[in-house]
């Protein structure tokens, strides 16, 4: 069933791809298909930032995966576990700059705080496990219900959100774990740092020259404010859950979804 709130990608308007300054953009099952990043994907984030644009990933996923991807990915930056932190690499001066929301003392403290929760999520919820790439996290915990474990219920997965709450801690779902932190920080409250910083600009004056690209409930926060939000068609999936979807979607799910939103907005652009 298509919903009303969001708009075919083929209707973005032209003079919005041409105004752009960048695209931000989800990772997992948003320019990823399966658990995998095709090649497709991965080329139109390069075409994108050939083209002028700053591309930016906006990811649950873990510093360790982000250092990489702000190292050797043709990007911005990149902002990752959910806000916690940006990473940027500076390529001429060879330097790895890093931004976090907490400060060290305060990371400690939650970590040992998430690990006393981890173990209590474990107990109450059969099924569930801690991801796999919780090895590699700076602030949050992430609990795996879909990804290397057989997919659990809707009721589990509010069940994990509950007990996270109840622990004082926010929690956010995305298509593959629910991630926790304590903290008042979220995918959109670091951006707007990483667009002052990085970029010299102020997010609230200049979010209709963004784009940004999810497809689940842990993108909620930038749907919300970007005008010109889109979504891959996996989105669908969680549209009942959500409150704040994207204006715009594309026909396909996943990378190939990706690829149809990029090639809306390099088409109109090579035109202009």
């Amino acid at each position: 069933m298509i919903d009303a709130r969001m708009q075919p990608i083929s209707t973005l308007p032209a003079e919005v791809a041409r105004a752009l300054i960048g695209v931000f953009t989800d990772i997992d099952d948003t320019i990823t298909t399966d658990g995998r990043l095709p090649a497709d994907a991965y080329a139109a984030l390069e075409r994108l930032h050939e083209s002028g644009l700053a591309v930016v990933p906006i990811t649950g996923r873990p510093a360790g995966w982000c250092d990489m991807v702000a190292r050797f990915w043709p990007v911005a930056g990149v902002v990752g576990e959910n806000g916690a932190f940006y990473f940027r690499y500076d390529h001429p001066a060879r330097k790895m700059i890093r931004h976090f929301a907490a400060s060290p003392a305060e990371r400690v403290e939650n970590r040992r705080k998430l690990e006393r929760l981890a173990e209590h999520i474990l107990k109450e919820v059969p099924g569930a496990a801690i991801a796999a790439d919780q090895l590699y996290r700076e602030a949050d915990l992430a609990i795996d219900f879909r990804e290397d474990v057989a997919p659990l219920t809707a009721e589990a997965v509010d069940r994990i959100v509950a007990l996270f709450h109840k622990a004082g801690a926010v929690a956010k779902v995305s298509s593959i774990h629910v991630n926790g932190w304590f903290g008042r920080y979220d995918k959109l409250s670091m951006t707007r740092i990483f667009v002052r910083d990085a970029l010299g600009l102020d997010l609230e004056t200049t979010k209709s020259q963004f784009v940004f690209c999810g497809d689940s409930p842990n993108d909620e926060p930038m749907f919300a404010f970007f005008p010109f939000a889109c979504g891959v068609a996996n989105v669908r999936d969680f549209a009942a859950r959500m409150q704040s979807l994207p204006a715009f979607v594309a026909p396909a799910r996943g990378g190939a979804g990706f690829v149809e939103i990029a090639n809306r907005i390099l088409s109109v652009r090579q035109r202009a």
